[in-house]
């Protein structure tokens, strides 16, 4: 059976999806607000450091040998292979902003010391406390404007209604994002809050397309409940939802396996980005059309006198 003519009672189902959404984004909230999330250096400042070693390493010897070298909170981790090695500290209390610029050559000159083999620095990085207050700031910011943004867009483009069970559908997707983030404690820095943003556009296009379809399908359609009009709606567009959501994943796993450690946070967060946003924009944008009572008359064309009614359509 062709996905154009399937007829799957989607809205059959918008209060067990309603369950499942809502126990997903309060327990997201409840783990953010408890754990935070794994805030990367990009927010928290410090010096990151990559460095190739001729010889395999072990991360817990070099973790003993920065500790006994007077450093304090260090992380060691390979960074794809067992010679490439990120270490991550963050500022030092017992040195000036001068200083803690200049820690990533001390943290080299320890690793050179520790082994008799050649150690070649790839990276060295340096972020000031404020600036990672600043782009945290500056991150949340531009999330809610994104937000905001769809609001008004939506409430123009479509009707109110449409705009509120879009922008509940996005907040949605970028809660649940986060709250597996924070689960997991995968690294959180830019990277991952462009993929949030990515998340809001493309879910956004996603619901737009289900949106347009309903208010054509509203307008056109004279017999038949808005349960009914929205489900063959749904149906409609789920070829194209999920082709779109199929050839997109391709691509974010291929960048996800090949990569490598940079971009690997932007590409886990737009999968699940994808995964949760074609969800919602078929639950949840539509679930919360019905909750607030869509009718025709919310989508009518305004008809001047004397012509002829633009809503006469076939039947259901």
């Amino acid at each position: 059976m062709a996905l154009d003519n399937f007829n799957f009672d989607f809205m059959g189902y918008r209060k067990t999806a309603a369950i499942i959404s809502v126990t997903l984004v309060l327990a997201s909230i409840i783990n953010l607000a408890i754990n935070q999330v794994e805030w990367g250096l990009d927010f928290t400042g410090g010096t990151l450091v990559e460095v190739f070693f001729e010889e395999p390493v072990s991360p817990e010897a070099i973790r003993i040998d920065l500790g006994k070298a007077g450093f304090e909170g260090h992380v060691v981790q390979y960074f794809g292979s067992e010679r490439d090695v990120l270490v991550r500290i963050p500022p030092q209390k017992n040195l000036d902003d001068r200083e803690n610029a200049r820690l990533g050559d001390r943290i080299l000159e320890s690793l050179k010391a520790m082994v008799s083999s050649e150690v070649a620095l790839r990276r060295s990085e340096f972020v000031g406390p404020a600036v990672g207050d600043e782009l945290t700031n500056q991150g949340g910011l531009g999330l809610l404007t994104a937000l905001a943004m769809v609001l008004i867009y939506v409430a123009f483009r479509f009707q109110l209604k449409f705009a509120i069970g879009a922008v509940i559908a996005l907040f949605h997707d970028v809660m649940i994002t986060l709250g597996l983030f924070s689960l997991v404690r995968w690294n959180f820095d830019l990277t991952v809050v462009a993929a949030l943003l990515a998340v809001i556009g493309y879910s956004l296009n996603d619901t737009i397309v289900v949106s347009d379809r309903i208010r054509e399908n509203f307008r056109k359609i004279r017999r038949g409940s808005p349960i009914d009009i929205i489900n063959k709606s749904l149906n409609q567009t789920l070829g194209r939802t999920l082709i779109t959501s199929f050839t997109t994943l391709i691509v974010l796993f291929s960048l996800l396996i090949l990569g490598g450690e940079l971009i690997r946070g932007f590409a886990i967060g737009l999968i699940i980005g994808v995964l949760v946003g074609t969800y919602s924009s078929i639950y949840i944008a539509a679930s919360v059309l019905l909750l607030l009572n869509i009718s025709r008359e919310d989508l009518a064309v305004p008809v001047k006198e004397g012509a002829k009614d633009p809503d006469l359509g076939d039947g259901f």
